[in-house]
């Protein structure tokens, strides 16, 4: 690194971001610094969280999400809706980090004129909020998407897995799940609930040359410990916003009857047109009941 020619900042660096009306904390032990990281305002409510590094020895002891939670803290108290960031394409474990704390890859490569002629991939999430993920950022989010999956299956949710369901598979899922957003054939949100990745719903578009118009509804899960906060509902109004995009205008869906879900379809203008009992088992053997809806929305 040329400090200087590329990074001159360095040399003041506490300033530097006090007079972009951001900060910079240090972490110390025993006399020495051991850490670091710094927040500053962008644009349109995003933050940036910068300069996150960790003392190597202490990799892996927990400094780096206590950084991160105070750099977080700061910006969402400032206002900010989204938190942003940019790592090295060579930090694998940067990366595995970052999608801990519920960020995903967002945006281009960015190409850096340095001496090590750097590339850097962007990753994003906003505070609350709920996103179209593309394949790259699907594939990020497959940590996180998995641990809500297991969650929901664990609780009891209706979601064909039945409990208890490992991480492999719940990782192979949604892996199925990127390649077939990157292939084009499914759409994948994500919603977010105080910063943390906490709920996820499916489009499906149909295949079928005579139903152009239509698309089914799929994994509509919300980890319990962020229910009644109205993601739920959040996730499904971005979707119906999605299958418009995408000229889908004929909606359909199944889920347990009686279940939490149910309620909220009907409540938010979906149809009932069939009922099956025994159309699956619960983990107990048990038959289970299916309930289909339907819904259709105005192209957007």
């Amino acid at each position: 690194m040329d400090v200087d020619a590329e990074m001159p900042e360095y040399r003041a660096l506490a300033t530097y971001y006090a007079d972009q009306g951001g900060a910079l904390w240090a972490a110390e032990a025993n006399g020495e610094i051991t850490g670091m990281i710094a927040t500053r305002p962008l644009s349109d409510g995003a933050w940036e969280i910068c300069r996150v590094y960790v003392s190597p020895a202490l990799h892996g002891g927990g400094l780096g999400h206590r950084l991160v939670d105070v750099a977080e803290a700061y910006a969402i108290a400032a206002g900010a809706a989204r938190l942003v960031l940019w790592s090295d394409t060579r930090f694998d474990r940067a990366h595995r980090f970052y999608e801990k704390r519920s960020y995903v890859r967002s945006g281009p490569v960015r190409v850096l004129a340095d001496i090590s002629n750097s590339l850097e991939y962007g990753f994003g999430k906003p505070v609350n909020g709920v996103e179209v993920l593309d394949a790259a950022a699907a594939e990020s989010a497959i940590a996180r998407l998995s641990g809500i999956l297991i969650a929901c299956v664990e609780e009891g949710s209706g979601v064909t897995f039945l409990p208890p369901l490992s991480l492999p598979a719940a990782r192979d899922f949604w892996r199925a799940t990127a390649r077939d957003v990157a292939a084009g054939d499914k759409v994948l949100l994500a919603g977010w609930v105080d910063g943390v990745l906490a709920g996820t719903v499916t489009l499906a578009l149909a295949w079928q040359p005579n139903q152009p118009h239509r698309a089914e509804v799929a994994k509509l899960l919300v980890h319990p410990g962020a229910r009644r906060r109205g993601l739920g509902r959040r996730l499904m109004a971005g979707l119906e916003r999605a299958a418009a995009n995408a000229g889908r205008t004929l909606l359909t869906l199944d889920t347990r009857g009686g279940d939490r879900a149910e309620r909220l379809y009907r409540s938010t203008g979906w149809l009932e047109y069939g009922r099956i009992p025994g159309y699956a088992v619960l983990a107990d053997g048990a038959p289970d009941e299916a309930v289909f809806f339907w819904k259709r929305i105005e192209e957007g």
